[in-house]
């Protein structure tokens, strides 16, 4: 399980930030993380991940504590950010083999694993290609790859499907269902709410840097739409 507790991180000179904010993903759930420009959605999946230091509060994964055990925490992790930063100078294949080394994963599990999803994603050509003349769908594709490659625990993506086209999208969907029901925990921040309402099984709402919404998806939208949810929620008089 994912625990956040009363998280807290204010930006200095800013009252912007999230405040008291609790949140828990049980194995199985894709949950739904959404909110208003500015909400803190980043902020929050940052100081998750470890990227970002915060003011107050506690994160846990499995019982393993984000500040005492960074390390151990990390590696059941996979993150793909809005906007992939990874390094240009190299091709495709030797990221993925850097990425493979850092998680420890086994020759053999790489090569299947690897195999297997690069051919989904239709990355074959790419690998041998330096990362600096992949478009974006195609450096968001190898973050996708690289992810799933060591078969975290718990799978982070913001706006994932940015930059995809239907058929990575495609695969991406049916991934993501095939690996909550194996166990994984998934956090999926987008403002895409069509396509939430249909993947994610729970939802978390934050506006003004609090949780608004944080309950099953079946139960919310019941007698209106995500949408619908989101705008009466985050609407300003």
């Amino acid at each position: 399980m994912l625990k956040v507790t009363n998280l807290k991180k204010i930006y200095k000179g800013s009252s912007k930030g999230i405040q008291n904010l609790s949140i828990d993903v049980n194995p199985g759930d894709i949950c739904a993380f959404i909110g208003s420009n500015g909400a803190g959605k980043t902020t929050t999946l940052k100081s998750i991940v470890g990227i970002h230091s915060y003011d107050s509060g506690e994160i846990t994964l499995n019982n393993v504590d984000l500040k005492n055990n960074p390390k151990k925490f990390k590696e059941m992790i996979g993150y793909s950010p809005d906007n992939p930063d990874i390094y240009e100078n190299m091709r495709g294949y030797e990221y993925l083999e850097f990425i493979g080394s850092i998680f420890g994963v086994s020759s053999g599990e790489f090569v299947n694993q690897m195999e297997r999803l690069v051919k989904e994603l239709s990355m074959e050509e790419a690998l041998n290609r330096l990362i600096s003349s992949y478009s974006h769908g195609m450096k968001q594709r190898l973050v996708l790859i690289s992810i799933f490659l060591h078969n975290p625990d718990l799978i982070i993506l913001d706006e994932p499907f940015v930059g995809l086209d239907p058929n990575a999208s495609f695969f991406l969907t049916n991934e993501l269902q095939r690996r909550a029901k194996s166990g994984a925990m998934i956090i999926y921040s987008t403002h895409v709410l069509e396509v939430a309402e249909k993947i994610c099984n729970r939802v978390v709402l934050i506006d003004q840097g609090e949780v608004k919404i944080n309950g099953l998806m079946k139960d919310l939208v019941k007698n209106e739409s995500l949408g619908e949810i989101f705008r009466r929620v985050t609407a300003r008089d």
